[in-house]
């Protein structure tokens, strides 16, 4: 994500996305079920889109 979009307000449509990225790190093994309760937790907290991106900045893209 460029610079000039981490400072934009994140949306509800936003956080839904970056949930169901989240979903899928923890099928896939990738996440363990706190670290997963946690950075759900933190994506509805978050208020814009560098928030949401960095919880899911060490997870492969929805394509791979």
């Amino acid at each position: 994500m460029g610079d000039d979009r981490r400072g934009v307000r994140a949306g509800d449509a936003d956080r839904e996305v970056i949930v169901r990225q989240l979903q899928r790190g923890l099928a896939e093994g990738r996440l363990d079920v706190t670290e997963f309760d946690e950075r759900v937790r933190a994506a509805y907290a978050a208020r814009t889109l560098g928030e949401l991106a960095d919880l899911t900045a060490d997870l492969p893209p929805d394509r791979w």
